[in-house]
């Protein structure tokens, strides 16, 4: 497949290609074509032109019918384009048989997220993930143009055996890459586990920030914690989860985590790699869903958010709506009917901290669902219990007695076993 840094040096100009399916909604092969445009922008190569075509049903041989298909590729040799993006995942035989007849690379829309994702990777764990979804997809490919697997190779070493076909020893390589790939990451997730087994010593309770990318998650857990996690105006800006403390009014603590974004037919291969960061949303104890209040598809946009968490098996968590960038003001109609169709969502402004106050009383709101409101007294020789309380937040009132302290408080389900002892009485309402 074509690696992102070699995409920017070997291909510049490129035509996109859109597909409408009759079981689409009416727009939404053009909004798609726009999503592809901005994707293929962001590994910095320039869209000439786009085109989208209707298809009835697909082709075998290219996807596309051949008399298009013949016309798209002269269209993009008299626009001098050096790569053709198609907005459909391509089989290996029909991206082969593209570039047979077309002479330059083709790309489907999966190539061009996982190579997006590639050129965001920073972290071991984020380059694990994404060599793993990238040799997983080479392999059937092997034997396309565009591969490059000598350079992923390293060079001839002459190490293949007697009667190894280059094809042979190339796919022995791939796999090989994948089986180290799982093996590192399995490693990687172990430490995960006990990274969140030690938080779970301190029970904070915990929430994830998910949704759509470039809706502005990150911006968003700068603006609750103060975390200063880098944000970009760009797609995939975030791969690698952020977890931070942040306070709420009442003095309750929580660990606020800010995820990898989604987007419309997201890779499963992805999915499947990222399943180790994603579980920090899977163990949440409610969810941020963050939506970009100017987007024409946002509804869409909410639509495939929750088919990836269903996906992942976090479904059914008690969530928040988040609107974010209601600064960037749009059309009045668009908003007052995104108001009309979702009265229980809050609305901020992530980067100006508009609507952050209203944000924070409903997780305060949220919290305090799940939260008992109870009254203890605990013996003067259990400071140590003392201690766990105020860690975790929570405590509203507390004074010292004879007997003991005095504390009033709200404090999360998993804290139930240490309070018990020391119960006086349920406050509904404290």
């Amino acid at each position: 497949m074509i690696q992102a840094e070699e995409t920017q040096k070997k291909v510049t100009r490129a035509l996109i290609i859109g597909v409408q399916l009759p079981d689409m909604l009416p727009h939404e092969g053009a909004a798609l074509l726009d999503e592809l445009k901005e994707l293929v922008e962001n590994l910095g190569i320039e869209v000439v032109d786009s085109v989208l075509v209707r298809l009835r049903e697909a082709n075998s041989h290219f996807l596309i019918g051949s008399g298009k298909t013949l016309e798209i590729m002269e269209h993009g040799r008299q626009l001098g384009c050096d790569v053709i993006v198609i907005d459909e995942d391509l089989s290996p035989a029909q991206q082969r048989n593209w570039e047979a007849e077309s002479q330059v690379c083709v790309i489907d829309r999966r190539e061009v997220i996982l190579d997006i994702f590639a050129d965001r990777a920073h972290t071991r764990e984020a380059i694990l993930q994404v060599g793993l979804a990238r040799m997983e997809y080479s392999l059937p490919r092997l034997k396309r143009a565009w591969t490059h697997l000598s350079r992923q190779r390293g060079g001839g070493t002459g190490a293949r055996g007697q009667g190894e076909t280059q094809l042979e020893s190339d796919r022995r390589i791939v796999r090989d890459r994948i089986s180290m790939f799982k093996r590192d990451l399995q490693a990687v997730q172990q430490h995960r586990d006990v990274q969140r087994r030690k938080r779970m010593r301190v029970p904070l309770p915990t929430a994830s920030i998910v949704g759509y990318t470039n809706a502005g998650k990150s911006t968003l857990l700068n603006r609750l914690t103060g975390a200063g996690v880098l944000v970009e105006d760009k797609l995939f800006a975030t791969l690698d989860p952020t977890t931070r403390q942040m306070t709420l009014p009442d003095g309750q603590n929580l660990l606020l985590t800010d995820t990898v974004g989604f987007i419309r037919r997201l890779p499963h291969s992805l999915i499947d790699a990222f399943k180790a960061t994603l579980e920090e949303t899977v163990f949440a104890d409610f969810l941020l869903h963050v939506i970009d209040v100017t987007s024409p598809d946002l509804e869409e946009h909410a639509r495939t958010t929750l088919g990836v968490l269903d996906e992942i098996g976090a479904t059914g968590k008690r969530g928040i709506t988040v609107f974010n960038k209601i600064d960037q003001r749009g059309n009045p109609e668009h908003l007052r009917a995104v108001h009309m169709h979702h009265p229980e969502a809050v609305y901020v402004s992530a980067s100006t901290g508009e609507g952050i106050d209203a944000l924070m009383h409903r997780i305060m709101e949220v919290m305090h669902e799940s939260n008992r409101a109870v009254e203890i007294l605990v013996p003067h020789d259990r400071y140590d219990v003392l201690g766990r309380l105020h860690n975790a937040g929570g405590v509203h009132r507390q004074e010292t007695r004879d007997e003991g302290v005095f504390v009033v408080g709200r404090f999360p389900p998993a804290l139930t076993g240490l309070i018990e002892p020391f119960r006086l009485d349920r406050l509904p309402h404290a």
